[in-house]
């Protein structure tokens, strides 16, 4: 005789089920995430150069973080880059939702194509295209009639690099937002039409509400590619020109990998990887359906 999971399992069973199909992504994700974690946290306990035996310095190279005015510099940087990923992107794609919800508009899902295909290209491709683009002789300079060198400007080169975040996310959140706002009633717009609802108040009380889980999604996924930007960094400027562009991930990078620096770095991933979850927990907790 057969049972139905669920249904004619004996009490406890289905459980036990979950549990087993569970099993296999809990166990790679303890291998791939969270052993190497702890093993970064015990590392950012030693003085070692990645080669010969490390020495035991306990919580000196987290002093040292936090000391640093360099090092705060480059959290500073990370938080510019969080309003050309986050705040930038996010605004665009609530007024370009907005302002799909007072009219149809023919071919969504061909601009929704269009708008999303940045996010399947590698962020290497990315970064040579826009490197090209911000050249003294490239596209933006024709546009502009400048012939500035963005990338190699002291006050241009971060919001340039910006930017491109900005481009590369909108797509994203737009997408979401599109996805969130077709399970709003459309009975709700209709009735705030009749009342009397300007588009503004339609935005605040009906989009707005309606839209909060696809929100807090957008902003956890930004704000976390803001925080751990690196491949664009590396691959447009380096860091350059000086530490204007440094960011904490481009920091790790080369104190693991070219200074030898094994127990710092992994300190300073210690570091980001805790704010990042920090972040994660407020941004879920302020997007919590009020009681």
């Amino acid at each position: 005789m057969t049972t139905t999971p669920g249904r004619d399992a004996p009490p406890g069973e289905p459980r036990r089920i979950a549990y087993l199909y569970l099993l296999p992504g809990l166990l790679l994700t303890s291998l791939f995430v969270l052993l190497p974690l702890i093993h970064t946290g015990w590392l950012s306990l030693f003085q070692w150069d990645g080669a010969s035996v490390g020495q035991w310095v306990g919580l000196a190279n987290y002093e040292k973080i936090f000391a640093a005015a360099r090092l705060r510099e480059l959290f500073l940087h990370s938080a510019v880059l969080i309003v050309f990923y986050s705040v930038i992107p996010v605004g665009l794609g609530l007024f370009i939702t907005a302002l799909m919800t007072r009219r149809p508009v023919r071919g969504m899902t061909a601009y929704r194509t269009v708008l999303f295909v940045p996010q399947s290209v590698s962020l290497v491709v990315i970064a040579v295209a826009w490197q090209w683009m911000y050249a003294p002789n490239g596209i933006v300079n024709a546009v502009l009639g400048t012939r500035r060198a963005w990338l190699g400007d002291f006050g241009w080169a971060l919001p340039a690099i910006g930017l491109i975040g900005s481009w590369l996310l909108t797509g994203l959140c737009l997408v979401l937002f599109v996805a969130g706002i077709q399970k709003i009633d459309p009975e709700l717009y209709a009735a705030a039409r009749i009342d009397g609802a300007s588009p503004v108040d339609e935005f605040r009380y009906v989009t707005l509400p309606g839209l909060r889980a696809e929100i807090s999604v957008a902003v956890t996924l930004t704000v976390v590619a803001g925080l751990r930007s690196f491949d664009l960094v590396y691959v447009l400027t380096k860091g350059g020109p000086g530490t204007s562009t440094s960011v904490p991930g481009l920091e790790i990078f080369e104190r693991a990998f070219s200074r030898g620096q094994v127990g710092s770095a992994s300190s300073l991933a210690v570091v980001l990887t805790v704010l990042i979850f920090a972040i994660t927990a407020l941004i879920g907790r302020l997007s919590k359906e009020p009681a």
